[in-house]
């Protein structure tokens, strides 16, 4: 009995490595077939170990974005020349990093169909946002593509009338001194959260989750029982299980069902509401009917409760979060260069006029609407330049759907193809992309709007992504953000960071905002 026991041991391990040359001469000759070359490899222990602690700990000091750029200098300094792809092990998993131009264009368009998001990207997504654009591939995506594009036309764009009810609810979170005009020191990027689930709620359901106006009641605090509470401790989850790669489920526990629960529930019942015929509206306050709610134009395509809920959360996470981030990147940009501040705000008022506490009540030949906000040029660039060293979400990843080749990469100067076998992962980064000097200029990290000044942008610069799973909502998001910056800059001729010397952190979510509070104390312009 023992020895037919290691008898078929021997045999299967004799079958594995068969196995295993078999598939190594393969790709080795598939390799050859389409001139590809070797990359260089990260240098780390045969099972990544070592990398899962640098990027643990680079969370832990807020540093995950950077930790990019460490290792890619500290590649080029371990071949001797500039180095734009490797591959890079983490918890026993192959991956391949790059931040070239050429690579990202094939991921995202040219070789498009080549790659997908991967089973990882769903595990990390799913038990929040369940199956909807972000978390799928193949037809279940193209049709979450096209049930929702329609949403984003023009016509929704420019109504910015719910936004400016959201805006002056936040105008009342920054209340000024009588005397001297300026507001305490004021934590903004908390404002610009609840701003932005207020409104995306509204735009969304039909009604504000109403979380400014209960931080106001609460001297400036949310309790941590309501929505946008849970929304962003599941994120937290949900971006923590991505970095244990297949064993994403050690992250998960009674605390990250719960909240994903309670993210559910509040959601279901809006649907529920929209499949009975029945408006959701908040006491005394009953929703128009001609009030456009995403929603109600959504149940017309679909009324499967659980798939509405998923594409709720999927638009909810892009339309709160992302502008929510980019925002306080920007008023942080903005308290630390004082001259951008001050040529913005002349730019702002001689396009939109001095603040009033209505946009309506604005001068009629200067009015903020979508094509005014989009026609202001140096609020164009500020905001592309915002997005250039900030981009929300700094990286980024897709899985090889079948065997196949980047364009660069490969070989002693980097400059031959480099083998991508199925299954295997790319991490691309626009943060690392967007601050490369070669594509930049040697100021490529200095904050600098005026860089924008007739300058024609390829795929070196991807704030939104591209190719076809370009960000649906980009103008929307786009809008919203200068709208906000607009009313903002109207109001207020001054601004001051009130932690000047403390260094730039990256909070790690599914998208990045500033680590710590952004603190500013604002002055409030005569009228």
């Amino acid at each position: 009995m023992a020895a037919l026991l290691l008898y078929f041991s021997a045999l299967g391990v004799c079958l594995l490595v068969l196995r295993y040359l078999r598939s190594t001469w393969y790709h080795a000759q598939k390799a050859q077939e389409w001139n590809c070359a070797p990359i260089p490899r990260y240098p780390t222990d045969i099972l990544g170990i070592g990398t899962l602690k640098e990027s643990v700990q680079a969370d832990k000091q807020g540093l995950v974005p950077p930790l990019l750029g460490y290792r890619l200098e500290r590649m080029r300094a371990r071949e001797g020349r500039d180095v734009t792809t490797f591959s890079v092990t983490q918890m026993g998993r192959k991956n391949i990093f790059t931040c070239d131009p050429h690579n990202v264009q094939a991921i995202l368009a040219t070789k498009f169909k080549d790659f997908e998001l991967g089973p990882i990207r769903q595990h990390t997504l799913l038990p929040l946002l369940g199956t909807g654009i972000f978390t799928s591939d193949g037809e279940i995506w193209s049709r979450s593509r096209a049930l929702l594009r329609p949403q984003f036309t023009r016509e929704q764009i420019s109504d910015l009338d719910l936004e400016e009810r959201h805006v002056q609810q936040a105008m009342l979170a920054m209340p000024v001194d009588a005397t001297t005009g300026w507001t305490a020191a004021t934590d903004i990027q908390a404002i610009f959260f609840r701003l932005t689930i207020d409104s995306a709620t509204e735009f969304l359901f039909g009604e504000s989750a109403g979380s400014q106006a209960e931080a106001l009641r609460n001297g400036g605090q949310l309790p941590p029982n309501n929505f946008p509470a849970y929304f962003d401790r599941a994120q937290w989850y949900a971006a923590h299980r991505s970095r244990f790669e297949k064993l994403h489920w050690i992250v998960d526990n009674k605390e990250s069902r719960h909240v994903a629960r309670e993210v559910h529930a509040y959601v279901d019942r809006f649907v529920a509401a929209a499949l009975s015929g029945a408006a959701v509206a908040a006491p005394g306050k009953p929703r128009s009917s001609s009030t456009y709610v995403f929603l109600d134009a959504i149940v017309a395509s679909t009324q499967d409760p659980v798939e509405l809920r998923a594409q709720l959360l999927n638009i909810l996470l892009a339309g709160r979060d992302t502008t929510a981030s980019f925002l306080s990147w920007s008023v942080l940009m903005l308290a630390r260069h004082p001259k951008i501040f001050h040529t913005l705000r002349l730019a702002i008022l001689d396009d939109f006029g001095p603040y009033t506490s209505s946009s309506s009540s604005a001068p009629q030949d200067k009015p903020i609407t979508f094509q005014s906000l989009k026609s202001c040029r140096p609020l164009q660039n500020f905001m592309s330049e915002v997005l250039r060293l900030y981009p929300v979400v700094p990286i980024n990843r897709r899985v090889a759907a079948r065997d196949t080749f980047l364009p660069r990469g490969g070989g002693p100067d980097g400059t031959r193809p480099v083998y991508i076998h199925a299954g295997q992962a790319i991490i691309y980064s626009p943060f690392i992309t967007q601050r490369r000097k070669d594509l930049w200029g040697e100021d490529a990290e200095t904050f600098n709007p005026d860089r924008w000044a007739g300058r024609k942008v390829g795929w070196e610069y991807l704030p939104f992504n591209g190719g076809p799973r370009v960000c649906i909502g980009q103008q929307f998001a786009l809008t919203e953000a200068g709208y906000v910056l607009v009313r903002l800059l109207q109001r207020f001729d001054a601004m001051q960071d009130v932690f000047p010397e403390r260094a730039v952190r990256f909070a790690s979510s599914l998208t990045s905002a500033p680590k710590d509070a952004v603190t500013v104390r604002l002055h409030e312009a005569e009228r």
